[in-house]
């Protein structure tokens, strides 16, 4: 009898303890983050295994328009994004009313100015067509780009966001045809040159080294233009988006990012 006990309590014990050790194990934790697909997307997979071993699930959502991707943040489909720099983000606040901030950077991508029916700046005609971003602080960054090339004048006090309006001269009446970013690309035949998000870039086989001219990764624009990752207000501290920046800004990271892109990626960590 006692040895019919005691083989009961020690077989008792032995599941109070596995329950004990199951129930000690940490609940995995889903993050859902929005991203264009190159090269954020890409970049997110790097880290989806260092975050799998801290039990959060990354799943990556892709979408290829800027502004369903804040929406998404805001209203709470996407617990954080990865796909604007700080300045976009802002601007976006601002005119759309969301509530999005920004909890690190990770890269900057150089703008680059790409050939469509011309084939270099110096071949460019009167009258010719440059493509650049409808948006606001793209279509600026655009512009501080062709001012940086000598085709086109701005006030000395234009900041990041000049407009078409603000250009002060523009000696060889060049015609400034503004696009969805997306868009450009696939317009570059029928457009002399345009000024190209990074992303899309990378998206459309485009390489930086084959740009008629980019702007420098330092100073200002990298400071300006630092690719984020965004959450709403108020969750800038969640433990699942900190984990996520502190993967993103690894060396791991930093690795692929320059073995990947061939310089259309700049890390800025």
């Amino acid at each position: 009898m006692k040895k019919t006990i005691t083989a009961i309590l020690t077989a008792a014990l032995t599941l109070s303890l596995l329950a004990g050790c199951g129930g000690g194990d940490k609940e995995k934790t889903k993050l859902k983050v929005g991203a264009t697909p190159a090269p954020h997307a890409e970049i997110l997979e790097v880290v989806k295994e260092a975050l799998a071993k801290e039990n959060i699930e990354l799943e990556i959502v892709e979408f290829t328009e800027y502004v369903p991707l804040n929406t998404a943040v805001e209203e709470g489909e996407l617990d954080a994004n990865y796909f604007q720099h700080i300045t976009y983000m802002n601007a976006c606040n601002a005119e759309n009313g969301t509530h999005l901030a920004s909890v690190g950077v990770i890269h900057y991508e150089p703008f680059g100015i790409y050939a469509g029916k011309t084939a270099s700046l110096a071949e460019l005609k009167d009258r010719a067509t440059i493509g650049i971003p409808n948006d606001p602080t793209n279509g600026g960054r655009a512009l501080l780009l062709l001012q940086e090339q000598g085709l086109i004048t701005l006030p000395a006090d234009a900041g990041l966001t000049p407009t078409v309006l603000d250009i002060q001269d523009n000696p060889h009446s060049y015609q400034i045809e503004e696009l969805s970013a997306e868009q450009l690309p696939r317009s570059l035949d029928s457009l002399d040159v345009a000024v190209i998000n990074g992303n899309y870039a990378i998206q459309a086989g485009l390489k930086v080294s084959d740009a008629l001219a980019i702007e420098s990764s330092g100073g200002l624009a990298a400071e300006a233009y630092g690719n984020i990752i965004a959450v709403k207000e108020g969750n800038e501290d969640n433990a699942a988006v900190k984990a996520l920046l502190t993967a993103l800004q690894s060396e791991e990271v930093k690795t692929f990012i320059e073995n990947t892109y061939d310089g259309a990626v700049v890390s800025v960590f």
